[in-house]
């Protein structure tokens, strides 16, 4: 099955846009990467987390709206786009770092323009344990990034399978990637790839890499 709109997702550190980046060229599709360098409020965001949380977020919704938009009305999802981030990503992400009523106006207008955009055709999680996930983060060496906590990532793991185990409007892929490195090895981005090709039902599936 040809699958036109393919998002991957996955926790903080994971790899979702060298995976994507990667998945994009070897199935000739535009890629859509999100812009987070762009969000002046990130790096504040780690600093003061309360006073800039609702800017945070309001920023990335927009840029993520204008991105997809753009797609939308250019007709290019018809020719293959595989994006690093889903829409809906702007309200768990919300969820977390939001007050009651910042994130009651954050979901009224994210609701909004979740109307105007389409679906994807298919979802990659790409999963890992919260150990490997740090080890990335030290890695790539982003300094507003040096003191995520563990917590933090384990809060927003559980808002994405809160969310996907209560949606079934398209297939969803979970994947662990802790013990993998899709990367260097080749074998690994082959049985990633594959799963592009086959057919899956719309909802959760957990898949095994061997």
């Amino acid at each position: 099955m040809s699958y036109q709109f393919i998002t991957i997702e996955g926790n903080i550190g994971v790899g979702k846009t060298t995976f994507s980046k990667m998945l994009a060229n070897e199935l000739n599709y535009r890629i859509v990467l999100e812009e987070f360098a762009d969000n002046p409020f990130l790096p504040k965001f780690y600093e003061q987390p309360e006073r800039y949380a609702f800017s945070l977020e309001l920023f990335f919704m927009a840029e993520r709206y204008r991105q997809l938009g753009d797609l939308r009305d250019q007709d290019l999802f018809s020719h293959g786009v595989v994006s690093d981030y889903f829409f809906v990503k702007s309200k768990l992400f919300a969820e977390n770092n939001l007050s009651d009523d910042e994130l009651l106006l954050f979901n009224r207008l994210s609701d909004i323009a979740l109307k105007n955009l389409p679906k994807p055709d298919l979802i990659i999680y790409l999963h890992s344990d919260v150990s490997r996930l740090q080890q990335n983060i030290q890695k790539r060496g982003r300094s507003y990034e040096q003191n995520i906590s563990d917590e933090y990532l384990f809060d927003i793991q559980n808002k994405y399978f809160d969310f996907f185990k209560k949606h079934s409007d398209f297939p969803i892929l979970v994947v662990d990637v802790s013990e993998v490195d899709f990367v260097n090895q080749s074998h690994v981005f082959q049985q990633l790839l594959n799963l592009t090709s086959d057919t899956y039902s719309k909802g959760f599936h957990r898949i095994s890499l061997t």
